[in-house]
Order: structure tokens, then C-alpha cells, then sequence
């Protein structure tokens, strides 16, 4: 099984540039036709929220026929940029969504890995929480498929990554996420964004990873009186293979047109000199 996942592209009404001049919206949709593109085709896509920049309904009506042209099932859930109410409206025919009222947590049955997404969102707050109604309800769904292989899709990263304006804005209970993981090993690996670069971890055995940014990148900048800011770097998106072998193995894919691929060996075998 192959997955995509798209994060935080913070689409604009009327796909207005976001900081005067990050097209967003673009962007995405360059994101969209990679993803469509790759070869063998991708099975599903997760987008990790943030999918609009301040979570009105004029931007969702700018952001959903962008995912409507993914050409692969697509499951969608908010980041702190969103708002609850606006996003299940603008989603209201996903019926992966329909048991969503107070937050948005469901599962998806339909693939080889099972797809577990959580909402980390807090009204009004950039930071991330999952109160206990939310870490109960992922006990009891956890709990009821406990021989399938799952995977855990969110916007907050439980971890630190050394970005510190970005790290005061984590998950701010990533143990007690980890309490009902533990409990669970089913569960391969978490899924997040929020972040706009990628990042990896392993916490209690699990592996961790926040999505690149298909449009503006937080920047690289691990001093911890650095100052708040992003760049352009070349968009990716990252992926997941789920093998026989039962691993959840994570690349990155750079959105864009490369010079390549060139071959290694000629035709005769012998190594290009």
C-alpha cells in the first residue's frame, strides 16, 4: 500500500497569495498533480490540516475543488488554521466524516493499513491538544481492531523538534498520547504536519514524522532565540509504502519537473563511466 500525504497549505479566498506572495493555492495544486502522477499509483492521500489559512468558508470553497482533482480516495482533518464548524460543512458529503460532531476522529477500514485520524485542534489556540474524550475515544477504536495494522494521521506533532517558535505550538500532551499507544501495538506509525518541514522521531517505539510543506517551508533554524519566519524550499510531499514485511517504510517526493531519471549501468551492463 502506498500513501501520500499533503499538509498545511493555508489556502487563501479567492486564492489570494498568502503573505503577499506565496501562491498557496498553486502550489497545492502543483501537489495534487505530483501526487496523481506517481507510478505505482498512490492508494489514498492524507492531508494533515491547516488545508485553509484562517478557516472561513470562502477559503474552503477555494481549497475544495483543488482536492476534488486527487484521483485516489482523500481524508482530510483540521489544523489550528481551520475552524471545526466551516470544515465539516465544507465536507459534509465525506462519509468517512459523518459521526463527527464535537471533534473530528474517525476511522478508515478500506485499506491493507488501517487509517486512524485524530483532531488535535484547540478553538482559538495554535498549540495542540487531545483532551479525554478524545484519548477514550482513540482507546475504544484502537481496542476494537486490535489485528489490523494501523496508522495515526494528525496536525500537532507530539515532539519537539529544536524550531522553538514552532515547539511552543506542539502537541502539549504527546505522553498521555502515548499512554493509550502503548497499549496498542498495532498502531506502525504517526502521522503529522503543522510544522511546513519534514521531521523525524521514534517515542516509545512508534514512528513519528511531520510532513514537508508543498508551499512555504518554517526555516531551518534550530537557535533558540531565532526569529519566527519561513522560506521557499522545493516543495515535497511525503509518503509511505506499508509492505508485506509489515514495516511502514517514509520518503519524500519533491514536487516538480528534474533532469533524470539516468541509468547507473549501459546497456552492456557495465557501469556509466
Amino acid at each position: 500500500m502506498l500513501l501520500a500525504q499533503i499538509t498545511d497549505p493555508h489556502v487563501k479566498a479567492g486564492r489570494r497569495l498568502a503573505y503577499g506572495f506565496v501562491d498557496t493555492a498553486g502550489l497545492l495544486e502543483a501537489a495534487v498533480d505530483h501526487v496523481n502522477a506517481l507510478r505505482p499509483a498512490i492508494d489514498a492521500t492524507l492531508v494533515t490540516g491547516d488545508l485553509t489559512d484562517t478557516g472561513g468558508p470562502d477559503e474552503f470553497a477555494a481549497l475544495r475543488p483543488i482536492l476534488d482533482r486527487l484521483a485516489m480516495p482523500w481524508y482530510v482533518v483540521p489544523g489550528n488554521h481551520d475552524r471545526r464548524d466551516t470544515f465539516l460543512a465544507a465536507f459534509a458529503d465525506r462519509l468517512y466524516l459523518a459521526g463527527c460532531r464535537d471533534f473530528v476522529q474517525y476511522a478508515v477500514d478500506d485499506h491493507p493499513l488501517r487509517l486512524v485520524g485524530l483532531d488535535t485542534t484547540v478553538d482559538g489556540q495554535p498549540h495542540g491538544f487531545l483532551g479525554r474524550d478524545r484519548l477514550d475515544w482513540l482507546d475504544a477504536c484502537l481496542a476494537a481492531a486490535p489485528d489490523r495494522p494501523t496508522l495515526i494521521f494528525m496536525h500537532h506533532p507530539p515532539f519537539e523538534t529544536g524550531i522553538r517558535h514552532m515547539d511552543v505550538q506542539n502537541l502539549r500532551n504527546g505522553a498521555d498520547l502515548f499512554d493509550v499507544l502503548a497499549r496498542h501495538p498495532q498502531v506502525r506509525h504517526v502521522a503529522c504536519g503543522h510544522v511546513h518541514r519534514p521531521s523525524e522521531t521514534v517515542i516509545r517505539g512508534i514512528g513519528v514524522s511531520i510532513a514537508p510543506n508543498s508551499a512555504h517551508a518554517v526555516t531551518l533554524d534550530l537557535d533558540p532565540a531565532g526569529p519566527s519566519s519561513f522560506t521557499l524550499d522545493p516543495p515535497l510531499v511525503r509518503l509511505f509504502r506499508y509492505g508485506t514485511d509489515g514495516l511502514v517504510v517514509s520518503h519524500v517526493s519533491a514536487v516538480g519537473a528534474f533532469d533524470g531519471p539516468h541509468p547507473f549501468f549501459a546497456a552492456d551492463g557495465s557501469l556509466v563511466d
